[in-house]
């Protein structure tokens, strides 16, 4: 679980400190932002949601976790999964059986050396790991294969795997936290509905 931070007595000495050996660029900035922070009462004003843990490893805020893995890739690992990506068209709907996703995106890093996979969800790290297990395991397999000791989805030892490669935000900011996948589906339903209800009327 993510450690609740105590505000200091004195939050714009603090950061004004922080930043005492940036470049003046920086430092004109953190100048603005206190003044823009402090006129708008946000200076030392505690967030609504506070990070909580995701389950075994990865932060939440609300109902929404996220998940970011930076693994090395297979000789041609890249162009696999690029040229995949491609073939597909870039379509992922395939990925809506996974009720409680969000996003997710794969980006490659260090001369397609790694892959960057980073998606957001709602709920628990286990049970978002164990829900592509079972809805799509192949999906998963034909994309990570191409990563360094990918032991395949089904694999018991899969949930180390993907500890060892993920790396838990050290910052993250989601809009609306309390709106799971579900809640948004359902909230474009109810806005269509009433879209639809007031062009008869009009």
């Amino acid at each position: 679980m993510a450690a609740t931070q105590t505000a200091p007595a004195n939050l714009e000495e603090a950061i004004t400190e922080l930043f005492s050996d940036a470049p003046p660029l920086a430092q004109t900035a953190v100048r603005n932002l206190v003044k823009d922070m402090k006129a708008r009462g946000e200076l030392g004003k505690q967030p609504e949601s506070e990070p909580t843990t995701a389950g075994r490893i990865g932060s939440r805020l609300g109902k929404v976790s996220e998940l970011t893995i930076l693994a090395p890739l297979v000789p041609n690992g890249a162009k696999r999964i690029r040229g995949f990506i491609e073939l597909m068209h870039g379509d992922f709907s395939t990925s809506d059986k996974i009720g409680t996703l969000h996003d997710m995106r794969f980006v490659f890093v260090d001369d397609d050396k790694k892959l960057i996979f980073a998606t957001t969800y709602d709920g628990d790290w286990d049970a978002y790991i164990d829900d592509f297990a079972t809805k799509m395991p192949d999906a998963l397999d034909v994309i990570f294969s191409a990563c360094e000791g990918w032991p395949g989805i089904r694999d018991p030892h899969i949930k180390d795997w993907i500890v060892k490669f993920q790396i838990p935000a050290a910052g993250w900011y989601v809009a609306t936290p309390d709106l799971t996948v579900a809640d948004t589906r359902r909230l474009e339903r109810i806005g269509k509905a009433l879209d639809e209800f007031l062009d008869k009327i009009n």
